[in-house]
This record gives C-alpha cells, sequence and structure tokens, in this order.
C-alpha cells in the first residue's frame, strides 16, 4: 500500500494509522452496514448515516448495543467490539419507514438494561419516535400531525439522568422539551414568552393540561444543527447555521457564553472530559477551542479540506509526560505493532486533566485529545497540550509541545484549503473513566461535579422546568436534591439581565465584517493555530460518525458502513490470519 508524500497516491484509503501510543488498525470482520452490505446510494437519501450506542450492563461482557440509520432504514445489533466479527444476520431490531426517513437518535443510557432500552428516534419531516427496539411493544410518536414544527429534527437527546425527559432540535432553529408520558395535543400550540436574551427567547405552552411540548427555545438563525450536554449535566452547547456556538445554563435560561465561526455555520459540537473546554467544527473547515471558564477561542485547528461533520474527544487517552516524546512521520503502513499501551486504571481522566487547576503546581503536559471527521473523508486527530492551554506558563524543553503555527492566513480557510499533516509530540500515561455512555456526543453524566450546585427541586425536577410546565415528575436520579434556585422568573422580566453586556456585543457584532477580530471570533494570527497529529482518508463517502470507545474508535461513512478501529492491543480474538484475508485498506 503506497504512504503518503513523496508523490505517492493520496487518495488511498488507509487501514491504519499511527499515534505515540502504537498502531490502530481497521477491523474489516468488525464492519456493520445493511445485512445485505448494499452501499447507500444518493437517490435513497441525504439525511446522514449516525450510530447511537448503549451499555446495558450485561453480565456476559457482550453488553454493548449499536443502532444506526441508513435511508429509510433503523438497524439494531449486538455491538461485539474488536474482539468478535460482527454478525449482520441477526439485527435485534430492523425498521423501514415509509414517506420519511430518520434522522437521528439518542438512547437512554440512564434507565438501559438487558431487557428494556430507550430509544428516540427523530426524522426528517419532524416527527419524534419513543420505542423500545427489545420489547417492542412500547412505541409511541411525537409531532405526528406536525403541529409543533414541520422542518427536519436535526439533533436529539435525552436529558441527563432522566427517565421521562428529552430534547429535540430541528432546522427551523427551535429547541423542544418532551416528556415521554404526556400527549402532544391535537392543535398546534400557544406560547407565551418565558425569558429572552442575546440570540436566544425561551417559551412555555399554554395548555389548562400538561401537555408537549413542556418549553420551546429559539436559538439563533437557521438551522440548529447540534447540541450538546457537559459532563455537569447543567450546562448545554448548541451549534447553528448562523456560525454562533452558545453555551446555556439550562434550568436557569441564561446564556453564558457564545462564539462566532471564523466562515459559515457551525455543524458539530462536543465538551471536553472535564467540561473546562468546547470544541466546534463547521463550514470553515476549522476546528475550534473554546474555554468555557474564559468564554474566549483559545485555539483553531487546520487539516481538513472540506466541512466538518463531527468533533469527539477522546475520554481515554489524556497524558502526563515525564520525558522526551517519540515522533512519528512518513508511512502508516509498513511498521511493527507496539506493545499495548499501558493503562493506569486506578486513576480517572479527570483527576489527570484536573490537576491544571492546582494553585500549587501544574500538572506537566497536560494532554486533550480529541477527533474530527469530515466530508473530505478524512479522519483526524488533535492533541490540546498544556503550551496552549496556559501560553504565560514557561516550558522546560523536555515538555511536550503542540505544533503551532503563528503565521496569518486572512481569508485562506476554504473548502479548497490544505495544511497537511504533521506528526504531533505527546505523552504517554493513559488513564480511563468509567462509566461513559455511548453516544455520538459527550456522555450525558458520565461525570458528575461533587461541587456543582444543586439544580433540582423536590423530587429532582428542575426548578424553571417544574415552575412553569406544571411537572410532576420524578425521573432523576438524585432525589435527595432539594435546594430551590432563588432566581427570578417572573413572565414580566422576560430579559435576562446579567448578559446586557454579551446582548450588546452579539446585536452589535453578529455581522461577519464587525465580528471578525473581536473576542466573538479573534483573527487566524490572534490565537494558536494547530495542526493534526493524525489526518488520513479512510472512507469513499463523506464520513458522518466518530465515536471513541475504550478498546476502538467507531467511525462510519455515508454509504452506510460502520467501521471499528482497535486501539493498540486490542485485536482481540480476531485472528490475523482471517485479517490478511480482508483487502488492505478497503472498505467492504
Amino acid at each position: 500500500m503506497a504512504a503518503e508524500g513523496g508523490g505517492k497516491e493520496l487518495n488511498e484509503i488507509k487501514s491504519q494509522f499511527r499515534t505515540r501510543e502504537g498502531a490502530y488498525k481497521l477491523l474489516s470482520l468488525s464492519e456493520y452496514s445493511r445485512p445485505n452490505r448494499v452501499p447507500l446510494s444518493a437517490t435513497q437519501g441525504t439525511n446522514p448515516v449516525r450510530v447511537s450506542m448503549v451499555n446495558v450492563r450485561d453480565q456476559s461482557g457482550s453488553g454493548d448495543r449499536i443502532c444506526f440509520n441508513v435511508g429509510r432504514e433503523l438497524y439494531l445489533y449486538l455491538y461485539r467490539g474488536p474482539r468478535k466479527a460482527a454478525d449482520l444476520s441477526k439485527p435485534i431490531d430492523k425498521r423501514i419507514y415509509k414517506g420519511t426517513q430518520p434522522t437521528c437518535h439518542d438512547f437512554n443510557q440512564f434507565t438501559a438494561t438487558p431487557d428494556s432500552v430507550s430509544l428516540v428516534v427523530g426524522f426528517s419531516a419532524g416527527q419524534v419516535q419513543y420505542l423500545d427496539p427489545i420489547k417492542k411493544e412500547t412505541s409511541k410518536l411525537f409531532n405526528e400531525e406536525r403541529f409543533i414544527d414541520k422542518t427536519k429534527v436535526t439533533c436529539l437527546k435525552w436529558m441527563p439522568e432522566s427517565e421521562s425527559l428529552f430534547l429535540v432540535a430541528h432546522t427551523s432553529g427551535n429547541l423542544y422539551l418532551y416528556n415521554v408520558d404526556h400527549p402532544c395535543g391535537t392543535a398546534a400550540p400557544h406560547y407565551q414568552p418565558l425569558k429572552q436574551g442575546p440570540g436566544f427567547a425561551v417559551y412555555t405552552c399554554k395548555s389548562k393540561s400538561t401537555r408537549n411540548p413542556l418549553l420551546k427555545w429559539s436559538v439563533g438563525a437557521g438551522a440548529l444543527h447540534e447540541f450538546a450536554f457537559a459532563p455537569d449535566g447543567e450546562h448545554v452547547a448548541c451549534a447553528s447555521q448562523d456560525g454562533c456556538l452558545r453555551v446555556f445554563h439550562f434550568d436557569s435560561m441564561e446564556l453564558h457564553g457564545a462564539m462566532k465561526s471564523y466562515f459559515g455555520g457551525l455543524l458539530c459540537v462536543c465538551w471536553s472530559p472535564d467540561g473546562k473546554y468546547v470544541v466546534t467544527g463547521g463550514e470553515d473547515d476549522l476546528v475550534t477551542v473554546w474555554s468555557f471558564s474564559d468564554c474566549r477561542v483559545i485555539a483553531r485547528g487546520h487539516g481538513h479540506k472540506s466541512w466538518v461533520s463531527v468533533v469527539a474527544f477522546d475520554p481515554y487517552t489524556s497524558s502526563v509526560n515525564q520525558g522526551d516524546p517519540l515522533e512519528f512521520s512518513g508511512s502508516d503502513e509498513d511498521f511493527q505493532d507496539h506493545t499495548q499501551f499501558g493503562r493506569d486504571r486506578t486513576s480517572s481522566t479527570l483527576s489527570r486533566l484536573s490537576k491544571h487547576n492546582s494553585t500549587d503546581g501544574r500538572a506537566a503536559n497536560v494532554t486533550y485529545r480529541f477527533g474530527s471527521v469530515g466530508q473530505d473523508t478524512q479522519f483526524c486527530l488533535w492533541d490540546l497540550t498544556d503550551d496552549i492551554l496556559f501560553p504565560h506558563q514557561p516550558l522546560s524543553r523536555a515538555r511536550t509541545h503542540t505544533n503551532v503555527v503563528s503565521t496569518a492566513v486572512h481569508g485562506s480557510v476554504s473548502s479548497g484549503s490544505n495544511t497537511g499533516s504533521l506528526a504531533l509530540e505527546a505523552s504517554t500515561a493513559n488513564s480511563v473513566p468509567h462509566s461513559l455512555s455511548r453516544s455520538n456526543s459527550l456522555p450525558h453524566s458520565a461525570v458528575t461535579n461533587a461541587n456543582s450546585k444543586a439544580h433540582l427541586m423536590d423530587g429532582g425536577v428542575p426548578f424553571s422546568i417544574s415552575k412553569f410546565a406544571t411537572l410532576t415528575l420524578h425521573d432523576r436520579r438524585d432525589k435527595t436534591a432539594e435546594k430551590d434556585h432563588k432566581r427570578n422568573h417572573s413572565i414580566g422580566h422576560v430579559t435576562s439581565k446579567s448578559n446586557d453586556k454579551l446582548n450588546l456585543v452579539l446585536k452589535n457584532k453578529l455581522d461577519p465584517a464587525k465580528t471578525l477580530g473581536t473576542t466573538l471570533c479573534p483573527r487566524m494570527d490572534e490565537v494558536p493555530l494547530l495542526e493534526p497529529l493524525v489526518c488520513k482518508k479512510i472512507a469513499h463517502e463523506r464520513l458522518t460518525v466518530l465515536i471513541f470507545l475504550e478498546d476502538c474508535i467507531v467511525t462510519a461513512c455515508q454509504e452506510g458502513f460502520i467501521c471499528t478501529w482497535a486501539r493498540p492491543g486490542k485485536v482481540g480474538l480476531l485472528s490475523a490470519q482471517n485479517q490478511a484475508n480482508s483487502p488492505s485498506g478497503t472498505v467492504v
């Protein structure tokens, strides 16, 4: 197989790549698709292929379930990971829809058991289905008559640690809060304003009886492409077509901060495992790192040659380096397997990543690993190291250095631009957080800040929701949290007073010509420009999925093939002989 560089073929699909911890390998026997393995054609639908995963805590060791949509079809399989070959002949559930197509879906990680999983599915015509693909008799349809919203569902997720509440985003730019136990009504809902702020408004449904939607959020201008809950379960980040990232405190309906893309819309968003950083990607071909505490852009990454469709942090790869790192370059095909990357299971990712907050000394080389995939069929890995996080802290020669380009590149970012892939140094100690959910975005409740303020009313219902939606739910896990929010939720005061300054900035500077060079959107030479640690072409069609698991990485492309990349030393029971029988570097 040809390697990158030196005039060799650059368009050849890669079946493996190498980082500091060793070789990641594509396992063709662990590939999931339709049972007949026929690729999705352009005439069968343009909605992106999405993947949702859940662990049902099965004691047999086969607790993972994988759900994916291809065209009008929806499949649920037992996910075997890198240790066993996929069995496409026995789906747990298969559904074919008429008149509409599934566009996104999400498992309820909080309630999943081996005998029952709750799945919500959004559709291209705006409907939302709640079902249990294991029990099969459980199914409800919301927005069936499309009275609530007639536009495509772009993203939906269960509320953190909730049995009944889920949030749905549409291309209309609206965000709706649903309860699976409440009906939707037989006519279009009437709303009254609840709160307004810079670039958003929140409404409650006027009704004599409780009905869906419980709340309606109007966010930005244009489609709301994706939202993601922070690990604390209290904040939500929204990526919109107007190019704005908006981060809200959900219960208080306050805008915490915002960011503007360098160009075009934002298509994807994710949180770091400790909730300190937000990464976005979109139509400017960039990945952008935004600091939650400072509310500012701290770095951009340039490696993609087209729109970035998914960004995700790798919570299993963080590091504190004690020596000089290794550099890798040249061919990624001709190398020997490395010893399994050692893992320190006794300390969590959070404990390592939180060291940079201490006042008595900073951790050496705090490193966050995140990845991105795009419509250019490229997969990129990025390392965010402490020379970016703490630019004013002196660095010793032994420390890790992210490759930073500080040259002005005004106007150079476009769908045809290309930076190339350079090997970045990083460190070599791993730690694995536990109880991480398996979904496209950061886990709903994978990490909970023990010092965060209680944000639930009596019975565990958020104050803002319980007061205005008249809920009687008791569906969150922390039923002892009874601290009431003492916020002013008067209908007569719908403007957020605490965000007056941000409101003024957004109103005056949303014009791209006025935004560029401000804190909302710094110029390209005003923040560090990262180059990818890995940048490889891994598919024939645009990539739509990126999920980091403990023993592998899961990717998917618009043809409908879901691929498993084994981490170093995690090939498992798939024999080298079987792997050799599969064509190298191709996606079947």
